[in-house]
């Protein structure tokens, strides 16, 4: 399957996306603090009738981050730059990134979904967008906002950015990303998750952090989601576990929970071939 690396000037940021095949538009939103290019898996094998465009979020990938107070643009390959604060974006931001792009390429409607940061972000444009929506997808990821614990280590893990830039994040978050049941199955996937981090700029690190800190609790709307609604944990995710996953799953009245086995938290990495048939059959559910 031919993947096609593309870049559009929306209006709000420049935004870079892949996207392969040809048929109903499916968009799929990255987890933090990695790249689109988590999903290449499932973008080299796309079921006949579907499009899969996968964007990378503002300041990863080729999408250039914007600071809000007139600073100069910045891409992730800008490495060098300390972090900016944080404070530039929020979770809405790049929801409304996302709707920017689709009325760019002239999509009324799309399943849409995302994994952890992703998810969060699907999410948050359904609340803004809900016509957009044919079908959702939320992959290892929960609805309610970080805990006061969760905030600490945020804050802690925006010092070691500072202190370390984007390798000593990835040394953070590595070995709860990647479950230890995974990676006999896909051995490398710790080394394409560490290059995605390591790739990402301080700032736009920085600035996701910032975002999820302050997410909105996306619980009470829940009950709300009226399209059918794929939900999808790893079975060994220990960032957002089986429990948030099925509390999604209990809430959302049109939806379908998939455990995937031998997986943690970035599940469509380290178990591919389980996660894209999952995704396949509910696409084919929902034509």
């Amino acid at each position: 399957m031919e993947i096609r690396e593309q870049v559009m000037d929306t209006g709000r940021c420049r935004m870079a996306w892949l996207e392969a095949g040809a048929g109903w538009p499916v968009i799929l939103l990255h987890a933090f603090p990695l790249t689109a290019e988590m999903w290449r898996p499932q973008l080299e094998r796309v079921p006949a009738g579907s499009r899969f465009i996968a964007p990378h979020l503002r300041g990863f990938g080729g999408s250039v981050f914007l600071p809000a107070e007139g600073g100069s643009p910045m891409s992730s390959a800008d490495s060098r730059r300390p972090p900016s604060g944080g404070s530039e974006l929020t979770i809405d931001d790049y929801a409304d990134d996302v709707a920017a792009l689709m009325d760019c390429l002239e999509i009324e409607s799309a399943t849409i979904g995302g994994l952890s940061m992703g998810g969060y972000v699907t999410l948050a444009l359904y609340r803004r967008s809900a016509e957009r929506f044919t079908a959702m997808i939320l992959a290892d990821t929960k609805s309610e906002p970080d805990t006061a614990e969760g905030l600490e280590g945020r804050i802690r893990m925006r010092a070691r950015l500072a202190a370390g830039g984007a390798r000593a994040v990835a040394d953070q978050m590595l070995p709860t990303l990647v479950a230890e049941s995974s990676r006999a199955d896909t051995p490398d996937a710790g080394t394409q998750v560490r290059t995605m981090i390591e790739g990402s700029s301080p700032g736009a690190i920085d600035a996701a952090i910032g975002a999820l800190m302050g997410r909105p609790d996306a619980t009470p709307g829940l009950a709300r989601i009226s399209c059918g609604t794929l939900v999808v944990v790893g079975e060994h995710d220990e960032v957002t576990p089986v429990a948030d996953a099925e509390s999604l799953h209990r809430a959302i009245p049109r939806s379908t929970l998939a455990v995937i086995p031998r997986a943690g938290h970035l599940s469509s990495i380290e178990q591919p071939a389980a996660f894209s048939k999952v995704l396949d059959d509910f696409l084919l559910s929902h034509l």
